[in-house]
């Protein structure tokens, strides 16, 4: 995931440092010559090198210090900070004023631009120079016109004007790839700021802000509202230039035209109006648009997280058409957006024909003897071919500002939303007792119902302390008090030194096992083996494929849930903090394993002994070890003290430990497994050897994103041909080959015309064509409209038609594929092909390849239209096109697999993010939130150095194809002096004006009542998890009897969840067979026999939507089948006491999904399932006995 070594401190302090490679590709920029710089040969060898080889990470070139996450999130943190004090005091200010002052937020706005203001100005002022140099060559060109106009004046002059020419468009080309440079830089620089400070907020959210924001929005706000704020930031200076090039254009066509000018003027004032009602149109797609893309992810993270039990239940095809309903809504809403596409693409090409016709229609109609003469046609014409950027581009940018504003509220209540307060724990405190809490009340929320009550509680330092009670007592809670993880009420509590945690739910980083111990601190080779052995991972690391080197997978997916405990518990003990907090960390382990861990880790004689230590347990034979003991009772301390004190003082820890007797009865039944059965299998019991092991299914690692190499396949890009659909493709090659072959018979009607004026002898004779020539002048601009109308059309049916297909497939590709897939590939990897990707198809390609097009024709236009006027030009353009492809072939090369590095490197910043997220809680109580804000700087820098080479390669070729371009322009002025009097000065204008605008259905099914017996049959089976993994299942065989119940045991990693696995196919034989009623299961389809078998994982999964779509998603059963099945799980009361029933919206993760708990026709237990697990009460109890693990239900 990280590119660079890097040192963590014990509490997190960071230092990167460089070596190898990444210090030898140092960037050259800075000691590279002006020359250099300006034309971008310092980055050649990077060109030259890809040429030769696909590049790699390591290949890259550094960013320059000031561009780098490092320096540029903390820079705007600052400023960040500095408005949030400042909006603060206004605040305050109005409120003396105004009682009822309306609240405003600060504004991000304004700390973007206190950060970036003096970049910005440069890139404003780097936009100036070179728009006013854009126009300097049409006033040059004026010039080469009137001098081939009056050729009495034939000398030196006409070559300083060719050479006048190439410098001032040589100079545009180099100042306007340095603004395209920095602005790019700057606009990534803002994203890069934004991520940071929302992922450094998501650190200090507190409970209520974190139920607020679910995953997939905050997901959304890193990558699609912080997107938006980057293109905005890339085409912000539009907002002044264009108006200033408008005005520019119209000020110069004045002095061709004069007053006729004004009425161009007027079209242009006609089309602000109805770009408005574009605007306000766009702004309620991209709303839509928002809400659509929130619920896709929302609904894609949530199916991945629960995948198993889809392909389980094969509910595939109904989560597939929940997600293609979300996809054919967002589809309309491009449809929409495409549509208004073509509106700006007909007010691209239209307008400035408007303009023109308007213009060269009133300036005959103000003086018959107006004469439209070269000069004043190519001049205008360039002037038009100028304002038709602008033009385009204004209401484009007014869009985007638009559509960026409500990114930017976005942003601004997820950066304004509460945080957990620091003042709620007194960490300074250095009296003599760890912790103490004094007449302290504690809530979730700050406007809840008290959850502990008026705790007065002293631990002294060094002390072992249990914290026990009954059902809902509060005990867990008091861990979280003393975390700072609740709001505190009243009362003071205090907390003296670092503190290690030990949560319920093991969070897992997707990183090798050393380093999930080790969690930022330093090697110390010793200990970390003392750690290892206390904490019985010993065995596990043996059979780990490459020990503690092994790569662990998203959600420590490739180890057991006992093996998560074990190695949380390592990395609180290695931390060496001095006070650990355990929420009951013996919960998932085995009897003997949890002994040995109290005694080796946290019991008198354990690696903890001299550390104070807070347990909370409900292994109360522990209790007789413990130098504190708190009995919680309704969140209040019901008796304290030490085990002889409290049973000699009250009957309540004796009922306690007859309750423990009761329990201990129950979980020694359920540990041996023994279910009532006719046929018990003794000699097929499962079994491996004494010591626990992996399960072979577990021992891979997580597959990194592959990089391709090597040119775009052409089979890639004829899918995405065959998805547009070949009619569309063939009619918009049409339509774009017709609005090109209009605009050159344009063009060429206007030199005829200009040309024919010149040797009108009569007045009364250029009166007579005059009006012919306006009509068919304007008879082509409507016909151009039409052909960019319809090409416009055409793309966005055709674009839209390969959105759908390709993002079917997709969908139905990653459904498809085994569950093996998904334990190996991070989520973010998976997510990112459905948002990023689908992004560029559905917005990007098409623009691509509509560009491609029309640069291809123009391209071939301009060299026709050129060679027609000065056929000698050929001779120069035959070395221009083999310098173009030759310098196309190196770039393509490199530019392609920076790319593709720059893709692969989105991926780890989402995966990051989402790790985040789930285990904020323990990065919290470990106070290491700053090492994982320097791990998230660390990715997105990464992704900020592809970013940075892909920009300057794309610099380095314009450059270069822009200088061929002005050669073009140098050697059409040039052959236009060179020829003297034998062209016409109508041609010499015409060719300087182009050349400057230059498997899852089986054979067989089972029958309907398939199966009715119930007898199952393995045959010699055997199953691996990978061909290059032994055996997981050898040989295995035995006959169960119709309606029998089989009991399945053994030991951790022995092969009960592969058994059942393989049951539903999840993992494929390698040998033998598995029979089901006669029918051999391979040889009928996935669909028809996981519809038919039914089982219940060890994960619960819920997924939001109704309460009804959670029981039955296929929509098979009734509503009176439904309550039935409610009323069998003692759940029909629960949901009848719901406003909506049935229909009750289950939110993500069911997190406001409540649950009510009955014992003895009394409600003991009522809340949502966290809570309640958090109780260790008889919901808890239950979850157990049923064999579901705890850190699921979150899940």
């Amino acid at each position: 995931m990280f590119s660079g070594p890097r040192r963590w401190g014990a509490r997190g302090d960071y230092e990167r440092v460089p070596e190898g490679p990444e210090a030898q590709k140092c960037n050259p920029e800075k000691s590279a010559s002006f020359f250099s710089r300006m034309t971008y040969s310092w980055f050649s060898r990077i060109i030259l090198l890809g040429y030769k080889k696909p590049l790699e990470r390591e290949d890259l070139f550094e960013l320059n210090e000031s561009d780098s996450s490092y320096i540029v999130c903390p820079i705007f943190e600052k400023q960040w900070r500095k408005e949030v004090l400042r909006n603060q005091e206004r605040q305050e200010i109005k409120a003396s004023f105004h009682k009822e002052a309306r609240a405003r937020k600060p504004s991000l706005l304004y700390a973007l631009w206190n950060t970036f203001k003096f970049v910005l100005i440069q890139v404003a002022l780097f936009k100036v120079f070179a728009d006013i140099l854009s126009f300097t060559s049409p006033l040059i060109m004026k010039q080469m016109i009137i001098f081939c106009e009056h050729r009495q004046d034939f000398g030196w002059r006409g070559y300083g004007y060719a050479l006048a020419l190439f410098v001032v468009v040589f100079l545009q080309t180099l100042i306007l790839q340095q603004y395209q440079r920095f602005n790019m830089l700057t606009s990534a620089k803002i994203k890069t700021a934004v991520i940071g400070l929302i992922y450094k907020k998501a650190l200090l959210l507190s409970n209520v802000s974190r139920k607020r924001f679910s995953t997939g929005e905050v997901i959304n706000l890193m990558s699609a509202d912080a997107q938006q704020l980057m293109d905005l930031t890339a085409n912000l200076n539009l907002l002044w230039s264009a108006p200033l090039q408008i005005l520019m254009a119209v000020s110069l066509l004045w002095q061709e035209l004069g007053p006729a000018v004004l009425a161009g003027t007027a079209v242009l004032v006609l089309v602000i109006p109805i770009n408005a009602l574009v605007a306000t149109r766009v702004k309620k797609l991209k709303k839509s648009q928002t809400k659509n893309k929130d619920k896709q992810i929302k609904l894609l993270n949530e199916i991945l997280h629960g995948i198993k039990i889809l392909k389980l239940y094969a509910w595939e095809p109904s989560y597939k058409k929940k997600i293609v309903e979300i996809r054919e809504q967002e589809l309309e809403v491009q449809k929409s957006a495409g549509y208004l596409a073509v509106f700006s693409m007909l007010t691209l090409t239209c307008i400035p024909f408007l303009v023109s016709l308007a213009t060269f229609g009133i300036y005959f109609l103000l003086d018959e003897g107006n004469f439209l003469t070269a000069t004043k046609v190519f001049t205008s014409m360039s002037l038009f071919n100028i304002l038709k950027l602008p033009l385009f581009d204004l209401p484009m940018v007014i869009s985007a500002v638009v559509q960026t504003r409500i990114s930017l509220g976005r942003l601004e209540d997820f950066l304004n939303t509460e945080e957990l307060l620091p003042q709620n724990i007194e960490t300074n405190y250095i009296g003599d007792h760890a912790i103490g809490f004094t007449n302290a009340s504690f809530s979730w929320d700050k406007t809840g119902i008290p959850v502990l009550k008026n705790l007065n509680i002293k631990i002294p330092e060094g002390a072992l302390v249990a914290v026990i009670g009954q059902v809902g007592s509060g005990k867990s809670s008091v861990l979280s008090a003393m975390l700072g993880e609740m709001e505190k009420l009243t009362g003071v509590v205090q907390r003296k030194g670092s503190v290690a945690y030990v949560a319920q739910q093991a969070w897992i980083q997707n990183c090798i096992l050393q380093e999930n111990i080790l969690f930022g601190s330093t090697m110390q080779k010793q200990f970390y083996e003392q750690v290892l052995e206390a904490c019985a991972l010993l065995p596990d690391l043996e059979q780990l494929p490459n020990g503690d080197q092994t790569e662990i997978g998203e959600r420590g997916v490739n180890i057991s849930g006992g093996q998560k405990h074990r190695v949380s518990l390592a990395r609180a003990v290695y931390s060496r903090a001095d006070i650990y907090l355990l929420d009951d960390p013996f919960s998932a382990v085995d009897v003997h394993i949890g002994k040995q861990l109290f005694e080796k880790v946290i019991g008198s004689s354990g690696i903890l002994k001299n550390k104070t230590r807070v347990l909370v347990t409900h292994n109360l034979t522990l209790l007789p070890q413990m130098d504190l003991i708190v009995v919680m009772e309704s969140g209040r301390v019901a008796q304290m003290g030490t085990y002889q004190e409290l049973l000699s003082k009250t009957r309540n820890l004796t009922h306690l430990l007859q309750a423990f007797s009761e329990q201990e009865k129950a979980h020694a039944l359920k540990r041996v497994s023994v279910i009532n059965s006719r046929t018990i299998l003794k000699d097929q019991i499962l079994e491996q050897n004494d010591r626990p092991s992996l399960d072979q299914g577990k021992q891979f690692s997580m597959k990194k994103e592959k990089i391709p190499i090597g040119g775009v396949k052409f089979s890639i890009i004829l899918k995405y041909l065959q998805a547009f659909g070949w009619l569309w493709v063939w009619l918009s090659v049409a339509s774009y080959v017709g609005q090109n072959l209009v605009g050159i018979g344009q063009n060429l009607w206007l030199s005829a015309w200009a040309k024919e004026a010149k040797h009108m002898n009569e007045f009364t004779e250029w009166k007579q064509i005059r009006s012919n020539k306006l009509n068919i002048y304007g008879l082509l601009g409507l016909m151009q409209g039409f052909f960019v109308c319809s090409g416009a059309y055409i793309l966005t049916r055709g674009s839209l038609a390969a959105s759908r297909t390709l993002y079917a497939q997709l969908l139905d590709n990653v459904l498809h594929l085994p569950l093996q897939f998904f334990e190996t590939s991070p989520i973010g990897q998976i997510i990112n092909r459905f948002t990023k990707d689908m992004f560029i198809i559905d917005m990007r390609f098409h623009y691509y390849l509509r560009t491609w097009v029309n640069c291809t024709l123009d391209v071939i236009g301009t060299v026709l239209v050129i060679v027609g006027a000065l056929p000698l030009f050929i001779l120069g353009v035959i070395p221009l096109v083999f310098l173009y492809f030759t310098i196309q072939r190196y770039y393509v090369a490199s530019s392609r697999q920076i790319r593709r590095l720059a893709g692969a490197s989105r991926s780890p910043i989402i995966s990051h993010f989402s790790e985040t997220l789930s285990g904020v809680s323990t990065i919290r109580a470990f106070g290491h939130e700053q090492r994982f804000i320097q791990q998230n700087k660390e990715v997105v820098n990464e992704n900020l150095v592809c970013f940075y080479n892909n920009v300057i390669s794309n610099r380095w070729l314009s450059v270069r194809l822009e200088f061929l371009g002005n050669l073009m322009v140098f050697f059409a002025a040039l052959l236009a002096v060179l020829a003297g009097s034998s062209i016409d000065s109508a041609l010499v204008g015409l060719s300087i004006s182009y050349a400057l605008n230059a498997p899852w259905i089986m054979s067989r099914r089972p029958p309907a009542q398939w199966p009715n017996k119930g007898i199952v049959e393995f045959i010699n089976y055997r199953a691996r998890y990978r061909d290059d993994l032994g055996l997981a299942l050898q040989d295995i065989t035995f006959q169960t009897h119709g309606e029998e119940k089989i009991g399945i045991v053994g030991r951790t990693g022995a092969g009960k969840s592969t058994l059942s696995n393989c049951l539903f196919r999840i993992v494929e034989r390698s040998g033998g067979k598995i029979i089901i009623d006669g029918i051999d299961i391979s040889t009928i389809g996935l669909h028809d026999l996981r519809g038919k078998l039914n089982i219940i994982p060890q994960d619960p999964v819920l997924f939001s939507g109704t309460l009804q779509m959670n029981l039955d998603p296929l929509d098979k059963y009734s509503d009176c089948q439904l309550w039935e099945v409610l009323e069998l799980c003692h759940l029909k009361e629960f949901v009848q006491s719901l406003p909506k029933k049935l229909l009750h919206e289950i939110s993500e993760g069911g997190e406001n999904l409540r649950v009510l708990v009955l014992d003895s026709g009394r409600i003991t237990e009522f809340g949502t399932p966290q809570n309640l697990i958090c109780q260790k009460g008889l919901f808890f109890e239950m979850l157990t006995e049923a064999g579901i693990t705890q850190d699921s239900v979150t899940k």
